[in-house]
């Protein structure tokens, strides 16, 4: 959300006003917190409702400003964004403010001129409902984007002239929560979660958590596979410190046919599709391809990655 959505508009006058009209529009409107200065139609400075009649409520206030220009009273450098600044963003630099400014309306502008204002308490609700809201498209385990976000991604990927989508999956998990239950199950997607977030950094970057032990990354280009290098030999630098390495010696576990079978360490398969070689029209196609990468991937013992070469056949790279 946006800050120029939730914006009210306030009195502007220019800097050569005097303060009694100043003190006529906060006597004639109880619920008018501030005033913006505006030279040039531009804001330079605020009145607030506080500041303004501390000033003049001092021992010689009255006499001293009330027939004066307002600007020997206005509050300088207030927090002024421009109505595209996003909401998180706002709030940030409100609360950065000093003590006695933290509670000031924030003032909006459109191409640098002003447009409005928005309340402390106006832009603290509307943050809460922007979190809910963002919180709605996350996975409640790792935080990531869900397949809301996912979808629209994808959506947007296929209109880039280069990108890289990967699918990442993880063999023998369901063995590991069998054994070790569904909590430990949840610290290995969390290790794997962040070790992700470490190699999917690029600024055009895009990672998203389908659910389980599904993962997918878009990428502004083709350079995928030392990226996949480096998550494997990350993932599986560590994987084996979430087992008792004797079940992984002595223990059966029943496979998804119900045949038992010595517990297997789990490891990573992913899966990478790119428009390099062949161009997708839709959603549904890319997921397609991905699917029959992934399903030959999981073939493979080991950890390992493949990336479509063409559209009959991929090829192993490692």
């Amino acid at each position: 959300m946006k800050i120029g959505e939730v914006i009210e508009n306030v009195p502007c006058i220019d800097e050569f006003v005097k303060n009694k009209e100043v003190d006529l529009l906060f006597t004639s409107n109880p619920s008018l917190r501030s005033v913006v200065v505006v030279r040039d139609d531009k804001p330079i400075g605020q009145i607030t409702r506080t500041h303004f009649y501390q000033k003049i409520g001092t021992r010689y206030g009255y006499n001293l400003f009330m027939g004066r220009q307002n600007q020997l009273i206005i509050k300088e450098n207030p927090l002024v964004v421009d109505r595209n600044t996003p909401i998180t963003e706002v709030s940030t630099e409100a609360m950065r403010r000093r003590p006695e400014d933290l509670y000031d309306d924030v003032i909006v502008t459109r191409n640098d001129v002003y447009y409005g204002v928005v309340s402390i308490r106006e832009l603290l609700l509307k943050l809460v409902d922007t979190q809910v809201a963002i919180a709605s498209f996350l996975n409640p385990l790792s935080s990531l984007p869900g397949n809301k976000l996912i979808e629209e991604k994808l959506e947007e990927a296929l209109q880039l002239p280069q990108y890289s989508l990967i699918y990442f999956d993880l063999d023998h998990f369901k063995s590991y929560n069998d054994t070790y239950g569904f909590n430990k199950g949840d610290k290995i997607l969390l290790y794997l979660t962040d070790v992700l977030k470490r190699n999917i950094v690029g600024t055009e970057d895009f990672l998203g958590h389908v659910g389980g032990d599904d993962f997918v990354a878009i990428l502004s280009h083709y350079e995928a596979a030392p990226i996949c290098q480096r998550i494997i030999d990350e993932f599986d630098a560590f994987i084996l410190s979430f087992y008792d390495l004797e079940d992984l010696t002595y223990l059966e576990v029943q496979n998804r046919t119900g045949k038992l079978e010595p517990l297997s360490c789990t490891t990573l398969s992913i899966a990478v599709i790119t428009n390099q070689y062949q161009q997708f029209e839709s959603v549904d196609q890319l997921s397609d391809a991905v699917t029959r990468v992934k399903k030959q991937c999981k073939k493979i013992s080991g950890s390992c990655y493949l990336i479509n070469d063409n559209e009959k056949e991929a090829y192993l790279v490692h």
